[in-house]
C-alpha cells in the first residue's frame, strides 16, 4: 500500500509542478511540493474528478494531425444514438530534445484505463528518460518497462476499491439496497481496460509499440511516385496465430479461445487494465486453466525503422476506425483504402488536423452509407464504435492553398446538391461534380494496386459518396445524371491556366442547375457561361 500511494503521490505531484524532471520516492515529491502527507490523498481525489492534466504543457508535435469521430448506432427511424462516451484518446506531443512520442488509446467500459495510460506513458517516456545515446536494444527495453510501470501503477490505483469490493461481496445474501448500490460503484469504478498502439522517433528512427488490436501503417513515397505502405506489426487477437501459440503454452486450449472470439467481452489478447483478466482470470472459464496470467499488456515493439530520406507518413488507427471500414467493404483491403483517402486529403486540405478528420468522416459516412443501400453489408453497419485516426507527416507536403483542385491534378467525384424552392415543396435534385485530388499508384510491397473495392459506392449507384476510385494520374470525369448527359465539362489531364485576369476557367459546369432553377422559378432564363441568374 505504502509503495502504491509513493508512486500514485509522484505523478499527482508532477501536475502540481508541471516541470518534474525525474520520477522520485513520494517522501522526497511531498517535500519538494511542500504538500503535507494527510492532504494527498484529497488532492488526488480532486484531481482525478478534474479534467487538469500536468500534459496540458507539453509542446503538441505540429507535424501532426488527429481526426475523431463518437460511437454510433443508426436508428430505424433514422436517429442515430450514441451510446456511450467517447473511449478513445491520443497523445502527440514532442519534446525540447527532438524525441517524438504518438500514440492512440483504444478504451473500452469507460476511458479511465485510456486516459490514465496516456498520461502516465507520457511521463515514463518524456522526462528524459530517453536520449540520442540510446542504442536500440535500450530503446526498446524502456519502451517495454514504461508499459509495465503504467499497468502496475493503473492496477494498484484500484487496489482499495478491489478490496472494498471483496469485502462488501463477502457479505450475507441477500446483499441490502445499499450494499448493492455500493457494489455497482466500485464496479464502475474499476472496470475497463484499454489498448494502445504507440509510436516513438528518436534519432530520426520509427519504433512502435502495440497492446491489442489498433493499427500502424508506414506510407512511403518513392521515387518513381507511388505511395508504398506497411503494417508494422499484427493485432494480438484470437485470430493471431502467433498469440495463439502464447496462450497454449500458458495451459490453454487455443481452438477453444479461436472459436469463442472473444474473451471477457473483448478480442484483444493484450491489453492495458481490465482487472477481470488480470487479477481474476482464474474466475474465467475460458483462461482459468492458464498457469500464469494469459493477458498481458507487454507490447510487441517494431524498429528500428530508419526515416532518413523519407518522404510520406504515418498512421496510428484505433480499432473502431479499422472496424467500420471492413465492416463496409470487407477486410481485405483497409489498409489500401485509409492511406488512399489519406494521400487524397494531403492533397486537398491545408492543414493536418483537416486532413485527418476528413478522412474519419468519410469512412463514417461510408459505413451510414453501407447500412441505408440495404446492400448484402448492411447487417454489418447497424453501428460503429469510437474512431481515432492520428496522421504524421514524414517530409510529406500539404497542399497549397491557393490552387484549385484541378491545378492539384485532380480526379471528379459526384455530390448530390439538392434545392428547394421557398414558393413550392417540389424539390430538384441535380448532381454535380467536385474534383479531387489525383494521387501517385499505391503498392502494397511490390504490387501496384487500385483503390476501388468491391462494393465501393460508385457515380451511378443511390449513394452521393464514394471511395478513389483509382490510383492513375490520368484525370477521370464521373457523373449519374437524369439529363443529356452533358452536364459536366470534360477536361484533360493538363491543370487549367490563369487568364490575362487571373481567373482560372470553371471546372464544374452549372448549366444544367440553373436550367432547372430557371423552370422552377417559371422565367425560363439560363445563364451564359454557368455564371448563374442574371
Amino acid at each position: 500500500m505504502e509503495i502504491r500511494n509513493a508512486i500514485v503521490d509522484a505523478m499527482f505531484c508532477i501536475i502540481y509542478k508541471k516541470k518534474a524532471l525525474t520520477w522520485k520516492t513520494g517522501i522526497e515529491r511531498r517535500t519538494e511540493c511542500n504538500l503535507p502527507t494527510s492532504n494527498m490523498a484529497a488532492q488526488r481525489r480532486n484531481l482525478m474528478q478534474s479534467h487538469q492534466s500536468w500534459t496540458d504543457d507539453l509542446p503538441l508535435c505540429q507535424l501532426c494531425g488527429v481526426g475523431t469521430a463518437p460511437n454510433c448506432m443508426y436508428g430505424t427511424d433514422g436517429k442515430d444514438t450514441q451510446s456511450h462516451p467517447n473511449e478513445d484518446t491520443h497523445l502527440r506531443f514532442r519534446s525540447e530534445d527532438g524525441c517524438s512520442l504518438y500514440g492512440v488509446f483504444n478504451g473500452y467500459d469507460g476511458s479511465r484505463v485510456a486516459s490514465f495510460a496516456s498520461q502516465c506513458l507520457t511521463a515514463e517516456l518524456l522526462l528524459e528518460q530517453l536520449s540520442a545515446d540510446h542504442s536500440d536494444t535500450d530503446v526498446r527495453r524502456i519502451l517495454t518497462q514504461a508499459f509495465e510501470a503504467v499497468e502496475k501503477s493503473y492496477l494498484h490505483t484500484i487496489d482499495d476499491a478491489l478490496a472494498e469490493k471483496a469485502n462488501l461481496s463477502g457479505y450475507m445474501l441477500p446483499h441490502s439496497e445499499k450494499v448493492q448500490e455500493r457494489l455497482k460503484e466500485l464496479e464502475q469504478e474499476v472496470s475497463g481496460g484499454a489498448t494502445a498502439i504507440v509510436a516513438l522517433i528518436l534519432n530520426n528512427k520509427l519504433y512502435v509499440a502495440n497492446v491489442g488490436t489498433n493499427r500502424a501503417l508506414l506510407c512511403k513515397t518513392t521515387t518513381d511516385g507511388q505511395n508504398q505502405f506497411f503494417q508494422l506489426g499484427r493485432p494480438h487477437n484470437t485470430d493471431n496465430d502467433d498469440e495463439l501459440k502464447r496462450l497454449a503454452a500458458l495451459g490453454l486450449d487455443s481452438a477453444r479461445v479461436r472459436q469463442a472470439g472473444q474473451i471477457a467481452g473483448q478480442s484483444s489478447t493484450r491489453r492495458l487494465g481490465d482487472y477481470r483478466v488480470k487479477i481474476n482470470y482464474n474466475d474465467i472459464d475460458l483462461l482459468s486453466a492458464g498457469k500464469t496470467r494469459p493477458i498481458i499488456a507487454e507490447p510487441e515493439i517494431h524498429g528500428s525503422q530508419s526515416l532518413d530520406s523519407v518522404t510520406g507518413f504515418l498512421l496510428l488507427m484505433s480499432e473502431g476506425l479499422i472496424d467500420a471500414l471492413e465492416c463496409a467493404h470487407g477486410p481485405e483491403h483497409v489498409n489500401k483504402e485509409i492511406v488512399a483517402m489519406v494521400a487524397a486529403e494531403l492533397a486537398q486540405q491545408t492543414t493536418l488536423e483537416a486532413a485527418a478528420q476528413s478522412v474519419v468522416d468519410r469512412v463514417k459516412r461510408l459505413h451510414h452509407d453501407v447500412y441505408t443501400s440495404g446492400r448484402q453489408r448492411a447487417t454489418f453497419c447497424s453501428r460503429h464504435e469510437d474512431m481515432t485516426l492520428l496522421v504524421r507527416t514524414l517530409n510529406y507536403p500539404l497542399a497549397d492553398g491557393v490552387l484549385t483542385p484541378t491545378q492539384a491534378g485532380g480526379r471528379i467525384y459526384p455530390v448530390s446538391v439538392p434545392y428547394s424552392n421557398s414558393q413550392s415543396t417540389s424539390k430538384t435534385s441535380v448532381t454535380l461534380s467536385l474534383v479531387m485530388p489525383s494521387q501517385s499508384t499505391l503498392t502494397n510491397g511490390t504490387n501496384t494496386a487500385s483503390t476501388l473495392e468491391e462494393g465501393t459506392p460508385t457515380p451511378g449507384s443511390q449513394s452521393p459518396t464514394a471511395t478513389l476510385q483509382s490510383t492513375n494520374t490520368q484525370t477521370q470525369s464521373s457523373s449519374s445524371s437524369s439529363g443529356d448527359g452533358s452536364l459536366f465539362r470534360q477536361r484533360g489531364s493538363q491543370a487549367a491556366q490563369p487568364d490575362e485576369t487571373g481567373r482560372v476557367p470553371p471546372y464544374v459546369d452549372f448549366t444544367q442547375f440553373y436550367r432547372l432553377w430557371g423552370s422552377d422559378h417559371g422565367d425560363g432564363q439560363i445563364a451564359q457561361g454557368g455564371l448563374g441568374p442574371q
